[in-house]
């Protein structure tokens, strides 16, 4: 499987999910069976069995209440084996895709928040709701990365992490010390946005591979 096949299979995927199919029509059946078929391939069946997993749990939690869909997504993903980008994908630093960290069994914080992001607002949670934080694990002395959820405007962020398991509002999260977050609308420090989310670049090129435009929420 190329590069750009499996770019493509991902990102058509991913634009079709966020459109709002949540009964597997035709064309979305297709495009999710070619995507299975060449994650078979390319990393054989336990990976193909984990990508159907992911699908079948976005298929099962369309229209169900957003803390459900939190819960379940924020378990999935912290099932996975927590692998340092050194070793996993032989550079310093990688921000893989959903399908990347699923087909091979692993990531580490980034890789697991972005997993969870990208899959709930494949659920249709709205983009205003979620963010990418970045920050520092005090107890850890190091950076590292969750998502977090705020379900009306002004109200406590719940945090989704792969350190902790239980999903907590941030006042309970003292050993975590946020430096800025961010998400396809934009980069905030605290609570002022500075710019779009294209000042990250690690984030941009993650968005590219996935055809979806920064600045542009589905």
């Amino acid at each position: 499987m190329t590069p750009s096949k499996t770019t493509a299979l991902i990102g058509c995927l991913f634009l079709l999910i966020t459109a709002g199919f949540a009964a597997t029509p035709p064309d979305w059946l297709g495009t999710a069976q070619g995507l299975l078929a060449e994650v078979g391939k390319r990393y054989g069946p336990e990976a193909r069995g984990r990508v159907d997993a992911w699908l079948g749990l976005i298929a099962q939690n369309q229209g169900k209440p957003e803390p459900e869909q939190i819960a379940q997504v924020n378990a999935f993903f912290n099932r996975l084996e927590f692998v340092g980008d050194d070793e996993h994908w032989g550079q310093a630093d990688y921000w893989a895709t959903p399908v990347e960290t699923l087909a091979t069994n692993g990531g580490d914080c980034e890789d697991f928040s972005i997993a969870k992001y990208f899959t709930l607002r494949s659920l249709g949670v709205p983009e205003e709701r979620l963010r990418l934080v970045y920050v520092k694990a005090l107890k850890l002395d190091q950076a590292h990365m969750v998502l977090t959820y705020t379900a009306t405007p002004g109200a406590v962020p719940w945090v989704l992490d792969n350190l902790d398991p239980a999903i907590k509002p941030a006042t309970q999260r003292t050993d975590l010390q946020p430096i800025y977050s961010f998400n396809v609308q934009g980069l905030w420090l605290a609570k002022e946005r500075v710019g779009g989310p294209e000042r990250i670049g690690l984030w941009r090129g993650l968005l590219a591979r996935m055809g979806v435009p920064p600045g542009q929420p589905r």
